[in-house]
């Protein structure tokens, strides 16, 4: 279980977001199933722990004054471009086994066949992959199996196994990992082919050349 305390922020604006952040917490947006949104603040450590926890992809139960005031999965995180630190956070209001579309983080797993074998290179084209499904059945991530790899083979986004009850919402054709010649390999593969040669063109006998345009 995902659980975070939140409290209601007393100020707003620019003002209260700083007041706030020097205070070690974090202003939160809460919003979905067509109430208004809210605004709430959560603890920096804390949410940052939830985060590393699972809390990017699962969902998290919302407590207030140790009650549960709602569950919701996190949307959108804003981070300080020079500290990295999070500044703001959207969180949007789920239920248990509502469907929602979210991005889940791919990893591949496994030392490829063309890597190991052959020098290859594993590239992985695509990090994240849109999908739709139960909020409760969100894995933190979608692992692709890519030990039987050869040199120029690759896996697509409809290849990519899901959970049940999953669908995959970015393009089937998408190549989301491929394994490919290291570039020292590709050089000398290229140096070894032979010169391609210009065809002779045939000539028609008898026949008149085309005069050259001035």
């Amino acid at each position: 279980m995902l659980k975070i305390s939140v409290e209601r922020r007393a100020r707003l604006g620019t003002t209260g977001a700083q007041a706030l952040r020097a205070a070690g917490k974090i202003p939160v947006v809460l919003y979905g199933h067509g109430s208004e949104p809210e605004t709430l603040a959560v603890e920096a450590r804390s949410f940052e722990e939830l985060l590393h926890h699972g809390g990017r992809t699962g969902m998290i139960t919302l407590e207030d004054g140790g009650k549960t005031k709602d569950t919701a999965l996190v949307r959108e995180i804003q981070r300080d471009p020079v500290s990295r630190k999070i500044i703001h956070a959207d969180l949007l209001r789920v239920t248990a086994h509502e469907k929602v579309r979210t991005r889940l983080r791919v990893v591949a797993v496994g030392n490829p066949r063309g890597v190991r074998e052959f020098g290859g290179v594993l590239d992985l084209l695509v990090h994240e992959l849109e999908v739709e499904g139960p909020v409760d059945g969100l894995p933190q991530q979608l692992e692709i199996d890519v030990a039987e790899l050869g040199i120029h083979e690759h896996v697509i986004a409809s290849e990519v196994p899901l959970p049940n009850g999953f669908t995959v919402l970015t393009p089937g054709d998408t190549v989301v990992v491929a394994v490919e010649p290291s570039k020292t390999a590709h050089q000398l593969e290229e140096a070894a082919a032979p010169a391609a040669e210009e065809a002779p063109q045939p000539e028609v006998i008898g026949e008149t050349p085309a005069p050259t345009p001035e």
